[in-house]
């Protein structure tokens, strides 16, 4: 073999850009991330041809003093860490002091800076043919400017692997999304080619950072997103989550950021796609931009050469922690809140909550040919006035707690049973079903009031937001389902013995992991032995699940262990199997409905968390607007 020698500078400051500069996007990414830390308001990126031309980051922070001009381009130089406490800790975006040094290996870059400090600022040249820094004055305000031309001149095979002009600017696109979407307290401005993309100002009030992930991730994306914040055990989870109807095809639109770092972790979506599992349709991806704020000190960010990733000290809590925060935020979505942003984007006004009157005056009412409301408004008593009344003469008619049990016994057949109701799912389902619900400070329930069947199949429904299409089938199976979950959860899951002990052949991994976590496996329902140093003797399984395959679900159930500290798989199997038990006994197609009993379905979709979705991902509602129908029929032109 050759002899050991030490690698020169340039060249080992070439390889490290291997691992830190892998497209202009990266650049873009390292030196917007400095500006950051070196506190800026405002920072803006200039591009030609994609970046491999020119990329120019300007920013108002601190600067850099002239001694350390030289030092700023020399690897493992930096000012945000001193010692190993600091390393344990880190607060700022970059920390290991190499990302100007792999840059500088691989394009002409000129760096000015000027400090509080000083009368005039300096400029440092380099080059990655001699890494030879040439100081001289120049003339900049206090801050910083970092120019790099020609990305990858000295290194043709990289330059080999560059893709489009549009390709390369996509992804410093979504490099510059990223990092607005991470500090609203700063602004940005991106040009490429002299032409503005991206023009952000600082964004402190939650209306301007809506209005920015509105203008960066789009505004369909804030119409549809539920707004979380919540706090427990020294972690806190803020941002939006979008609403199942607005799944993605692709997982396109997904930032998670900790501590303002934008980050990609198995473990986050993990949680994420098991809070989204009973209300996403087949093959889909939720959206969200999420903030997790934690102690530093429980973080480790020094784990991935280009810090995409992290590692938590205590995986299953921050695990645990966002899953159970999704999962609350998107069962508590009822169908008034999409009443009420229907309402305000249809007359365009803001309604601050359910039956309030939007600012400048009452939400106008459509009036049909005789001149009467077309929706009537609940009386004192929670009911909706009867013909002669003053109000509308029906086809509404007012629904009552017996209807709904008439319905419920009528259709329930091998589903849930009226009398097997959770003791609460939302305002309404927690009453006993001889009361009416109370209506008291509204004008109307969410999803208005039925006016007819269409095709045995769906229930047509107005309110003053216009019209409400239900798909019937779909919203009972909803129903259903969550009335069954709740009461399995009230009675737990009952274990049933196996006449003949299941013989598992497994690694002594896996042997030695169910050994250790007998306790959990018995809460699943699952009683497992082991009997030897790679078997597995299963004595005990769920009762619901004894005509499933055993022996796959230990074996998933252990690949969960293994992979994330603990399992679901037990329940997502037993729910998978209440959901076909709900879908066969809700109401089926060309059932006919009364106007009571549809009503009677309308007012319990509004109480029962995730309704907007059946256990299988489809809709269960839609809403067509008076703006969209008088659209549709060209009415105001």
């Amino acid at each position: 073999m050759p002899s050991i020698r030490l690698l020169s500078p340039r060249l080992a400051n070439q390889i490290a850009a291997g691992e830190v500069v892998e497209r202009p996007a990266s650049v873009v990414k390292e030196l917007v991330e400095n500006a950051l830390d070196a506190g800026a308001d405002h920072v803006d990126i200039e591009m030609e041809q994609g970046g491999v031309k020119l990329i120019r980051v300007r920013d108002d922070g601190s600067g850099i003093a002239e001694t350390d001009l030289p030092l700023a381009l020399s690897r493992h130089a930096t000012s945000k860490i001193v010692s190993l406490d600091d390393l344990e800790s880190v607060a700022s975006l970059g920390f290991r002091g190499e990302a100007l040094a792999s840059i500088s290996s691989v394009s002409r870059l000129t760096l000015t800076s000027r400090t509080n400090g000083q009368e005039a600022a300096s400029r440092v040249e380099v080059e990655g043919r001699d890494m030879d820094a040439r100081i001289s004055p120049a003339a900049h305000p206090v801050g910083t400017t970092v120019e790099v031309r020609d990305l990858f001149f000295n290194t043709p095979a990289r330059r080999k692997f560059m893709r489009t002009e549009k390709t390369e600017f996509n992804h410093v696109e979504e490099s510059v999304r990223r990092q607005a979407l991470s500090r609203f307290d700063a602004g940005f401005t991106l040009r490429h080619n002299q032409r503005v993309i991206q023009n952000l100002r600082p964004a402190e009030s939650l209306l301007d950072r809506e209005r920015r992930v509105g203008a960066l991730c789009g505004q369909k994306f804030i119409d549809n997103a539920v707004v979380i914040d919540a706090e427990a055990t020294g972690l806190r989870l803020w941002g939006w989550v979008a609403l199942p109807t607005f799944s993605r095809s692709q997982a396109d639109l997904q930032y998670f950021f900790v501590n303002g770092r934008v980050i990609r972790d198995r473990l986050v979506a993990h949680a994420v796609r098991q809070a989204y599992r009973d209300v996403l349709f087949n093959n889909r991806h939720p959206a969200f931009v999420l903030y997790l704020e934690v102690d530093p000190a429980t973080v480790d960010v020094n784990v991935h050469p280009t810090k995409h990733e992290v590692r938590f000290r205590d995986g299953r809590l921050v695990h645990d922690f966002i899953f159970r925060t999704l999962h609350k935020a998107l069962a508590d979505v009822r169908p008034d809140d999409h009443f009420r942003g229907a309402v305000a984007q249809s007359f365009g006004r803001e309604i601050t909550s359910q039956g309030e009157q939007p600012a400048g005056g009452a939400v106008p009412t459509q009036q049909p040919w005789n001149g009467q409301p077309a929706v009537p408004s609940f009386g004192s008593d929670g009911q909706a006035p009867a013909a002669g009344s003053g109000g509308q003469a029906a086809p509404q008619q007012e629904w009552r707690a017996s209807d709904q049990m008439a319905f419920y016994q009528s259709l329930s057949g091998g589903g849930v049973s009226a009398q097997q109701e959770p003791a609460s799912f939302g305002s309404t389902a927690a009453m006993p079903l001889d009361q009416p619900a109370s209506t008291e400070g509204s004008q109307e329930p969410p999803l208005g009031y039925a006016i007819a069947q269409l095709h045995g199949i769906y229930v047509l429904a107005q309110s003053s937001a216009g019209m409400i299409v239900v798909d019937m089938h779909a919203a009972h199976e909803r129903i259903t389902y969550e009335r069954m979950k709740h009461a399995l959860a009230e009675q737990d899951l009952k274990s049933q013995p196996l006449l003949v002990p299941l013989s598992l052949a497994v690694s002594q991994k896996e042997a030695a992991l169910a050994e250790t976590h007998g306790e959990n496996l018995q809460q699943l329902g699952l009683q497992i032995e082991r009997i030897g140093p790679e078997t597995l003797a299963i004595r005990q399984v769920p009762a619901l699940l004894r005509g499933a395959d055993t022996e796959q679900l230990v074996r998933d159930v252990l690949s969960d262990l293994i992979e994330h500290g603990q399992s679901d798989r037990v329940e997502a199997v037993t729910h998978e199997l209440l959901g076909t038990m709900a879908c066969h006994g809700s109401v089926r197609a060309n059932r006919q409905l009364t106007i009571p009993e549809m009503n009677s379905l309308l007012r319990d979709m509004e109480a029962t968390e995730r309704s907007g979705q059946c256990n299988h991902g489809r809709p269960t509602w839609t809403l067509v607007t008076l703006a969209e129908l008088d659209k549709l029929f060209l009415r105001g032109r």
